[in-house]
């Protein structure tokens, strides 16, 4: 399948230069409608020279003409016999110069937040070697203390429809039961926004408590006190304290050395 040259230039020019909807230009060009919008209004692609596809051969006179006149109309790339088989090329991504100092960062990104991804997966993604990729898993990587992990589609490195692919491949790859939280590390942007809010989930912090009462269970095992207030007719009863008799045999019993000098 063909593939259009310098995409990005190619959008200014056509943004600069037709009268064709942002979502044409945005089908043609493979980008979003917003970052055509965002051409548009100058704050995307800012200083980048526009690319005229029709003087180099990329596309007719006619095809603009026409999705000009049709809004609907989606515009199609001339065949170029020299871009067949492109997609089934392969070889090691190719990273510009200008981002490959970041690209340690991507990797530590991949291997802290997608620990499920093969080193495979990692470098077809951001373009890396595996015995990279093990040394800073491992962290044995030479500048590891002054890394930061740095998402690599900001980053420029892979688009996030490859990312989401490629966790959803593994995801598939593991047949282990996961917890909420592995399990929305494992799935796309997308299908993760649409999981259902309303799905029972404790938080790690309170984990364990389900069965905790305020009532207090010790209350249920002791006697209840069933004596009527009959039995708490003066003050010795109400206390418990014994009667005045016991206390006057005790003194009576008790052996007073005045008593014995008597």
């Amino acid at each position: 399948m063909a593939k259009l040259l310098h995409p990005k230039a190619t959008a200014v020019w056509l943004v600069d230069n037709t009268t064709l909807t942002f979502k044409q230009v945005a089908e043609f060009t493979g980008f979003h409608e917003l970052e055509v919008q965002g051409i548009a209004d100058g704050d995307v692609a800012a200083g980048v020279k526009g690319f005229d596809p029709v003087a180099n051969n990329q596309i007719d006179q006619e095809e603009i003409d026409q999705a000009e006149k049709n809004p609907l109309y989606k515009m199609k790339l001339k065949f170029n016999p020299a871009a067949r088989d492109e997609d089934k090329r392969r070889g090691p991504r190719y990273t510009p110069l200008s981002k490959r100092q970041d690209r340690p960062n991507a990797i530590l990104w991949l291997v802290k937040f997608h620990p499920e991804l093969a080193d495979a997966q990692i470098s077809k993604l951001v373009g890396t070697t595996k015995p990279t990729i093990q040394s800073i898993r491992n962290r044995e990587h030479w500048n590891i203390q002054n890394m930061q992990p740095i998402d690599p589609v900001a980053l420029g490195l892979c688009k996030q429809s490859e990312l989401d692919a490629a966790v959803a491949k593994a995801a598939k790859k593991a047949d282990e039961i996961m917890t909420d939280d592995e399990r929305r590390k494992l799935v796309s942007t997308e299908q993760s926004l649409d999981m259902d809010a309303a799905e029972p989930r404790l938080p790690t912090a309170i984990e364990g408590l389900e069965t905790f009462s305020l009532s207090d269970p010790r209350g249920e095992d002791d006697d209840e006190d069933k004596r009527s207030d009959k039995d708490f007719a003066d003050a010795d009863s109400f206390f418990n304290l014994p009667s005045g008799d016991d206390d006057e045999d005790e003194e009576d019993n008790s052996d007073d050395p005045r008593d014995q000098s008597a």
